[in-house]
């Protein structure tokens, strides 16, 4: 009798459902496959292969290297820069409605409040600038000033990540991670993308700041210290000869080759390897760099390192020069604690923000200059936002203004922006942008245009879609300030 089972015929219901031979089983074998047994993903595959080395820019660049001096809090345009007498007139009389009703704390808000501080025209080319600021009104003529900024949101945290990161919401990549992500760094011993930050307090959003966002994290910032050790745990514990070192170094590079080869899709576990790496090579490169005892007396006392005032301000200004000098890409400093957020005790505050700032800012563009860096060094000077004409009133303390995003002045210098300039206007009280107005994003696209890059190119492939640090956003290179 013949026992072999009869082979039983697979209906089209049980193909599709069977895991092993069905599209479900293809589907899972391809997903699998990818994830175990190919190639990287392309985004880790580019930062194994090419990490922190130079990348070809779009086309030629006029800017090398930046310096971001972010003066957080929002300096007021119109005690600094943006002189307005109209609110002379104006003085004492209460703000309109239409004014009232874009007030942070409208409950709080007085009558128009003329600046404390007078203006004068300085330079060659005439710019008007506050006698807050004595230093930098010596160094106009090297500076683009745009009084037409405007923001997006009336509170720190939003506009913090819009000036950085492009958007008012928290997780995307800054602008300094963008910039490495695109060119590298011509130093391969020292980190593409450098923050000085204040040793009071981290800014407001902290170290979000400065983070990679979905990009590979190795292009978030690294903090390195103004006081004290740069970085910590950067010196071995005892110094060995240098070809056991070599050894060591050699065997650790093995091991971990061996470990990510068998790990192909972890870009953090690339990150991490790739940190490892370079805080071996940073030993000696990062010590010297930071090494301030090699700058001459003239040049500590340019800066204000004699001064317990600009000390701190004048260390971090004078750390960018020296790092921007060995090939950092991107160096971004700032300042204490929302110094320059006054509302109230206006004039207080702000002598204490400027006394602090000016002097050092102003021998950065000195020093820059001198040295032949600026013509490819580009220098940004600004905050998420500016203030209000009119005054904010809180009990017990006197005058302050409030939040003013609708318009604002920055100013950039060197890496091909015009010299002695100045771009755009608010209207007459000083309250919105008005005459050839410059939003954040074409700020964006500007800065990353001066580095040899088109803001529409400059993409990184995400679920899909093609992200960028403009986003989807409208935003137009400002020619006008352009060489």
């Amino acid at each position: 009798m013949d026992m072999k089972p009869t082979p039983r015929k697979v209906s089209r219901r049980d193909f599709f459902s069977r895991i092993s031979d069905g599209v479900h089983g293809t589907a899972l074998a391809t997903l699998l496959g990818t994830d175990l047994y190919s190639r990287p993903s392309t985004a880790a595959a580019a930062t194994r292969i090419h990490g922190f080395q130079p990348r070809k820019p779009h086309f030629d660049p006029q800017a090398t290297s930046v310096i971001h001096l972010f003066m957080n809090g929002g300096p007021s345009q119109v005690d600094l820069f943006d002189p307005k007498p109209t609110l002379e007139q104006y003085a004492g009389k209460k703000a309109p409605r239409d004014i009232l009703n874009r007030l942070e704390n409208p409950q709080q808000a007085g009558s128009f409040l003329p600046s404390p501080y007078k203006f004068a025209k300085h330079g060659e080319c005439g710019m008007d600038v506050s006698e807050a600021l004595p230093h930098l009104a010596k160094r106009v003529d090297d500076i683009t000033l745009i009084r037409s900024m405007y923001g997006e949101h009336f509170n720190h945290e939003p506009s913090l990540y819009l000036m950085h990161s492009g958007r008012t919401l928290p997780g995307r990549p800054a602008l300094g991670s963008w910039v490495t992500y695109g060119l590298g760094s011509e130093n391969q011993n020292l980190p593409g993308y450098v923050v000085l930050d204040d040793p009071k307090k981290l800014p407001v959003n902290g170290i979000q700041n400065w983070q990679a966002g979905w990009l590979p994290p190795e292009f978030q910032g690294t903090r390195f210290r103004s006081e004290g050790p740069p970085l910590l745990n950067l010196k071995p514990e005892q110094d060995l000869p240098s070809p056991l070192v070599q050894a060591e170094r050699d065997l650790l590079r093995r091991l971990d080759e061996s470990h990510r080869g068998q790990r192909p899709r972890y870009p953090e576990l690339d990150a991490r390897i790739a940190s490892y790496e370079l805080a071996a090579r940073m030993q000696v490169e990062a010590t010297d760099a930071l090494d301030l005892s090699q700058e001459s007396e003239k040049t500590k006392e340019m800066y204000g390192l004699n001064d317990e005032q600009t000390r701190s301000y004048g260390t971090r200004c004078l750390m960018a020069r020296r790092l921007v000098e060995r090939g950092v890409r991107f160096v971004q400093l700032f300042i204490e604690y929302q110094i320059w957020d006054n509302h109230s005790d206006l004039q207080k505050g702000l002598d204490y923000s400027c006394g602090k700032t000016d002097k050092p800012v102003a021998a950065l563009l000195t020093d820059l200059k001198q040295r032949g860096l600026l013509d490819k060094t580009l220098v940004l000077w600004g905050g998420e936002f500016g203030r209000m004409p009119v005054s904010q009133e809180r009990a017990g303390h006197t005058s302050g203004r409030d939040h003013g995003p609708m318009g604002f002045s920055i100013w950039m210098a060197g890496g091909g922006i015009k010299r002695g300039y100045t771009h755009g206007s608010t209207d007459e009280i000083g309250y919105h942008a008005a005459e050839d107005r410059v939003s954040v994003h074409d700020l964006h696209a500007t800065f990353l245009h001066q580095l040899g890059m088109d803001a529409r190119e400059l993409t990184y492939k995400r679920h899909g879609l093609d992200e960028r640090l403009i986003d989807q956003y409208p935003a137009r290179v400002i020619k006008e300030i352009l060489t």
